[in-house]
């Protein structure tokens, strides 16, 4: 409505004052089909505007609001998307944490399990050699009076001969074996 006055007061404005170039031949100056001229140019400007208000004007308005609803909705979609990731990077993340403590506990029960074996075989591998010792000190000690025994014998017999090389002639051997029989006991007590 605004435009239609501003288009009359500039009508009126031009059929009041003479128009410069009228003379000249322009019809567009000529005060004589102004008024044709502002009919038609009414009708055609409300032509144009009721094409645009009814036709194109929806549409652009329709595209608007699509186009913004679909933003909006895009919007809210990433924003579920953010919070659904930064949920599931939370969960992961608590998922290594749980992982993580779990793999300790595990180390530190396998260290533990690990010494305390080591610490078992260790001491049964001291409680065997200390039996192993025991027993092979007991056959050294053995081995001792055996070939104490033996020595005697071997010395007895061995002195004996030697005597009788020397002499020429067999002594009595009882004599020979408590000799080296009292010889080997005043020695061995030395030595056991």
């Amino acid at each position: 409505m605004k435009n239609i006055c501003v288009a009359l007061c500039i009508a009126l404005t031009f059929s009041v004052n003479k128009v410069y170039g009228s003379e000249a031949g322009m019809p567009q100056l000529d005060p004589e089909f102004w008024p044709a001229q502002v009919f038609w140019l009414i009708i055609t400007f409300s032509v144009l505007y009721l094409i645009i208000w009814k036709i194109f004007l929806p549409k652009i308005t329709y595209s608007i609001e699509n186009r913004k609803s679909r933003v909006v909705n895009d919007l809210d979609e990433a924003q579920k998307l953010k919070e659904s990731a930064e949920k599931k990077l939370r969960e992961y993340n608590q998922i290594i944490e749980n992982a993580k403590k779990e793999a300790k506990k595990i180390i530190e029960e396998s260290r533990k399990k690990l010494d305390q074996d080591i610490e078992n075989k260790k001491h049964k591998f001291n409680n065997d050699m200390e039996k192993e010792l025991a027993t092979i000190e007991k056959e050294i000690k053995e081995l001792k009076k055996s070939s104490i025994t033996n020595i005697s014998k071997i010395s007895a017999e061995t002195s004996s001969e030697i005597i009788k090389q020397l002499i020429g002639t067999e002594i009595n051997k009882s004599n020979v074996v408590a000799i080296v029989e009292d010889v080997l006991k005043k020695n061995v007590n030395k030595h056991i």
